[in-house]
Order: structure tokens, then C-alpha cells, then sequence
């Protein structure tokens, strides 16, 4: 006699995050989901003005962004002559490390970073239609203020939404959002 061993599949808990998470910690949670209805419902439990903002500039093609697609030119006054390359390669290579070090923290220089929550409301001035009186050289020193500020985390998806390519890096949908937030309307923003 032959017995066959059903296996029971139980349903994983998702894994609860800090008060007031990242950006970051929130997309990579439900990135991690195996399951669309998963992605779903992290997205709804960490529901936040700021992610919205930022899933609404990288998914409504409606919102047009004023920034130069693209690595983001930087260089300030001290680093100009030791440190060429990009502010995006500066974002790449924090990430990187925290990479290595299978960490979020950068430990004692993450001291005074801000986070997409913090400044979300700032954002208005990078898309058509936001705060068209500035001029391209303010608004793109703007963004970069902004970046130098964040969280290396953080400012990787500022750069990502700014493109449109968040999903080049999370695996969350446009379908998804608009599961998650049936409140959100699409279309015409600019």
C-alpha cells in the first residue's frame, strides 16, 4: 500500500516593518512578495502620502518630469578635483556598500538623512505643471539638494522615478499600484 504525503501550504505572514519606514524598506518588502495579492497588501498597509507621490510620478504617464533623464551631474566645490563622476554613481556606490555590508545603514554617516516622507512635498517642483516659474538650473539644483539629503536608498528611487524606471529595480506593476490604491486617478496631471 502506497501513502501519499499532502503537503499543507500555509500562508507566510508579511513581515512587519518600523513605524514610518523607508521608502525603500516598503518597496523592497513587497517586492520580496511572491504574490501579486502579497505586493498588494504590503503596499496597503504602509500606505503613505509620499509613496503614492512617488508610484504616481514613475506609473501615470501623465506626470512629465523637468529633470534630464539620466545620471545626475554633480560635483561640489570640495569634491571637484578629488571625486569626478555623477551624483548617481556617488548613490550607486552607497548603495553598494550597504550591499556588501548586508546593511540599510551607512552606520555614523547616516546621521541628519532625510527620507522620501520628508520631502515628498517638494516634489510638485520636478513635473510639468508643478512650479513652472523656475528656471531649469534652480529646479535641477533643487533635485540635487534633495538627493544629497536623502538616504542613499531613498535618493536611488528619487533617480528612478524621475525616469520612470522604478520597476527596472522593484518588481512592482503599474496593475498593482492601481490594486493597492483604487483611489488614486490616473491621467491628466500635466
Amino acid at each position: 500500500m502506497t501513502t501519499t504525503k499532502t503537503r499543507k501550504k500555509t500562508e507566510e505572514a508579511v513581515v512587519s516593518l518600523p513605524t514610518n519606514p523607508f521608502a525603500f524598506e516598503i518597496l523592497d518588502l513587497a517586492s520580496k512578495q511572491r504574490t501579486n495579492a502579497k505586493k498588494v497588501e504590503v503596499l496597503q498597509k504602509y500606505e503613505d502620502p509620499s509613496l503614492k507621490t512617488i508610484l504616481i510620478w514613475n506609473f501615470d504617464e501623465s506626470v512629465i518630469s523637468l529633470l534630464p533623464e539620466g545620471d545626475v551631474p554633480y560635483a561640489s566645490a570640495g569634491e571637484q578635483t578629488s571625486y569626478s563622476g555623477t551624483l548617481s554613481s556617488k548613490i550607486d556606490d552607497a548603495v553598494s556598500k550597504m550591499d556588501e555590508l548586508s546593511s540599510n545603514s551607512l552606520g555614523s554617516m547616516d546621521q541628519g538623512r532625510s527620507s522620501i516622507r520628508k520631502e515628498y512635498h517638494m516634489f510638485y517642483n520636478f513635473v510639468k505643471g508643478g512650479n513652472n516659474s523656475l528656471s531649469s538650473l534652480r529646479r535641477e539644483t533643487m533635485f540635487i539638494n534633495i538627493l544629497e539629503g536623502l538616504h542613499p536608498r531613498e535618493a536611488e528611487i528619487l533617480v528612478l522615478v524621475k525616469d520612470k524606471k522604478l520597476q527596472t529595480k522593484y518588481k512592482i506593476t503599474h496593475e498593482i499600484v492601481k490594486e493597492a490604491y483604487p483611489d488614486i486617478q490616473w491621467g491628466g496631471r500635466s
